[in-house]
């Protein structure tokens, strides 16, 4: 055996003495059968217990080796803005009431991603908001045992009402999208949001005992880029998270490319102004860059998805509304979860993993045939 090769290769010119390296031998022989009766012992428990499979590791993990631990689970793809780079003016079909999944059947999804080694759940829509019972399922969502965090993304029309309940039920930070500081602007981004709401509901998350909000930024060219250091200064006094997205064309509109103001360009425009420190990137960063300009008192992120994809390291799942897990935004690729739900949590398991595991190495976005169908954010989950 391999252990008595190497042990034999110290005998000779009385490096060790033969009566001990006979002994060294035994034992090392002994130590080698112990172990070979162990792993039998284990596949033969596995092979009991699960007969005509192997048992799998705990966690979900694609072919690529990256490991999945966090949730994107939307809600429900009706929204109460317009966003001009998520839906259509016209807005989007809206799904009948048995193609949305139930709060108990999303529920059931979360319990076993969770079980699976999910961390993290955001809830997202659409609004997730808009979606009648949805503070009582996130405080259920949040009772799910293992679960370490709990998140939500919203508009922010709706938390000058609803930020307190969503303190109570357990939701742990909140991601408010903010594209403008005119109003104007805002309204026609939004497509008829009002800024002045949204400045509330931030202020009543804040009274409400949340930590001070992550702001979503989606920079656009001739659009809102010439806010970029406006919103920078919002952070050298109030401890916000500015987060400033490159625009991604879902919607595949023609000239979207001239729309997007890719990372280099927001870092040079924030550096006309002010010195950024870059800071250590901690798990809860997400894939965002993140600076502070010294002596602030909130941060400052960059998210950029098309100059400097972050793929090799995204950890995400998607569940739609519909009940579609997804591995990537920009994948055509999905499973529909519903016909698992109906057979049971162990067949929903299965399709999570294997949902996991078809997660494409990359969105392939600057292709020049990009592969994937134009779709609405609302209908995905944002």
């Amino acid at each position: 055996m391999r252990s008595e090769r190497i042990l034999s290769s110290q005998t000779g010119q009385g490096r060790i003495p033969r009566e001990l390296f006979a002994r060294l031998a035994f034992r090392v022989a002994r130590a080698a059968e112990a172990q070979f009766w162990l792993q039998d012992c284990s596949s033969r428990i596995k092979r009991k217990r699960f007969p005509g499979r192997l048992a799998k590791p705990m966690g979900l993990t694609d072919k690529f080796g990256r490991t999945i631990d966090y949730l994107r689970l939307s809600v429900t793809d009706l929204c109460n803005l317009r966003c001009c780079y998520c839906m259509p003016a016209e807005g989007v079909p809206k799904l009948s009431h048995d193609d949305i999944l139930s709060f108990e059947e999303l529920h059931r999804v979360a319990v076993q991603a969770v079980s699976l080694g999910v961390e993290k759940i955001r809830v997202t829509g659409g609004e997730p908001l808009v979606r009648k019972g949805v503070v009582p399922f996130l405080a259920w969502l949040a009772a799910i045992p293992g679960l370490r965090e709990l998140v939500l993304t919203t508009n922010g029309m709706l938390l000058p009402r609803l930020a307190p309940e969503l303190r109570r039920a357990g939701v742990a930070r909140l991601n408010v999208s903010l594209d403008s500081l005119r109003a104007d602007t805002f309204a026609a981004i939004t497509r008829g949001g009002n800024l002045s709401v949204v400045w509330k509901g931030i202020r009543a998350a804040v009274d409400a005992g949340f930590p001070p909000p992550k702001i979503n930024v989606v920079v656009m060219d001739g659009v809102n880029d010439n806010e970029i250091l406006d919103f920078a200064g919002l952070t050298l006094h109030q401890p916000y998270a500015i987060r400033f997205i490159e625009y991604m064309p879902t919607l595949m509109n023609t000239g979207w490319d001239v729309r997007s103001v890719k990372a280099p360009e927001i870092l040079r425009i924030l550096e006309s102004r002010y010195s950024l420190q870059p800071l250590q990137h901690t798990h809860s960063a997400g894939p965002a860059a993140e600076f502070i300009i010294p002596g602030a008192a909130g941060t400052l992120g960059v998210i950029a998805p098309l100059s400097m994809p972050f793929c090799s390291s995204c950890n995400r799942l998607r569940v739609t509304a519909s009940g579609m897990a997804r591995g990537c935004l920009f994948s055509n690729d999905g499973i529909d979860l519903k016909p698992f739900l109906a057979r049971g949590d162990q067949d929903l398991r299965e399709a999570l993993r294997l949902a996991a595991e078809n997660k494409p190495r990359g969105h392939r976005l600057m292709d020049k045939e990009p592969q994937f169908t134009p779709f609405a954010m609302a209908q995905i989950g944002g």
